[in-house]
């Protein structure tokens, strides 16, 4: 038996092949592919060549297929409707779905937009899967690893930057959070005051100062961090009870002070900075995934609706 090499095989041969055998006839097959009959006859003799086997043999009611072409026929046909699935894209039907998404990020900030999208999910996509995975140090490098498919963060990544994609989910400025019956609860606070209070810092890392330790060194002054925090969930209770404050993103702050003895104050103006902006990063591996792209378009509806901010 001869052996084809299916490296030296043209898959562009397999169409006119196809329209061949259904046709049984080389110039109603050359119209149905517009082509002309001189460039279909050059590709049937080249089949011919590489099945070793005529194909189409002529008798005097026309042409009929070969045994070998009739093997064929049937197998061609399933071969170019799996082609024809390998390359159309996917339909992607969430409410058939039952695929797992692993999303990373800060506790109280996926708390202020995740609930929304497992409502979304257990409405339209009620067989999908949402896993929260614990944050380390540098959520970028979880995103190359593939350890997840999303990050909510507030930083910018310092690598594989051309790999990783991102939209901007919300924007806040920050603010202090303190007890109501804080001694600056009742005042607007000064550069002086707010540097001479006692102070609470939530630091993911607990490494380094924190953003507001950088903003005092620009005007010269400095605050001492009494208590450091690895998570938003504990701020309250250390906030209501004692004379501690924390500087936070407004709308984190607002879910903190929800049913507690606590207020928000605005920052000095000398000390207020530009918004904090948070985005949602995926890697580029997932960038035409459909589901993921359905989870990204929930995301953003959901960011779109959050209302806006009132000033404290």
């Amino acid at each position: 038996m001869r052996e084809v090499n299916i490296k030296n095989l043209d898959l562009n041969l397999l169409l006119p092949l196809d329209r061949l055998l259904t046709e049984r006839h080389v110039s109603r097959a050359a119209n149905s592919l517009n082509m002309s009959q001189p460039a279909l006859s050059r590709a049937l003799a080249r089949l011919r060549q590489i099945f070793n086997d005529p194909l189409l043999v002529r008798t005097t009611q026309g042409y009929d297929l070969s045994a070998r072409a009739k093997q064929i026929q049937p197998e061609l046909a399933e071969i170019l409707i799996a082609l024809e699935s390998l390359v159309q894209q996917p339909v992607f039907d969430p409410a058939a779905d039952n695929g797992l998404i692993k999303l990373t990020g800060l506790d109280l900030e996926l708390a202020l937009y995740i609930p929304q999208l497992m409502q979304r999910m257990r409405q339209q996509a009620p067989g999908m899967h949402l896993e929260i995975v614990k944050q380390e140090d540098d959520s970028f490098a979880m995103l190359d690893r593939n350890d997840v498919h999303f990050s909510l963060s507030g930083l910018e990544p310092s690598i594989s930057t051309d790999t990783l994609h991102r939209f901007q989910l919300d924007q806040m400025s920050a603010v202090c959070l303190m007890s109501r019956h804080h001694a600056l609860a009742d005042r607007p606070l000064t550069p002086e005051s707010y540097a001479d209070a006692a102070h609470g810092l939530v630091s993911i890392t607990g490494r380094g100062p924190g953003y507001m330790d950088r903003v005092l060194e620009r005007v010269g002054m400095q605050r001492e961090v009494i208590l450091r925090l690895s998570s938003f969930m504990a701020v309250a209770d250390f906030c209501e009870t004692t004379d501690l404050l924390f500087t936070l993103p407004q709308r984190l702050a607002e879910r903190i002070a929800t049913g507690r003895q606590l207020c928000l104050r605005r920052l000095p103006p000398e000390l207020q900075q530009p918004p904090v902006k948070f985005y949602f990063y995926w890697h580029s591996r997932h960038h035409h995934d459909p589901r993921m792209i359905w989870i990204r378009e929930q995301i953003a509806d959901i960011a779109q609706a959050l209302p806006g901010f009132k000033p404290v």
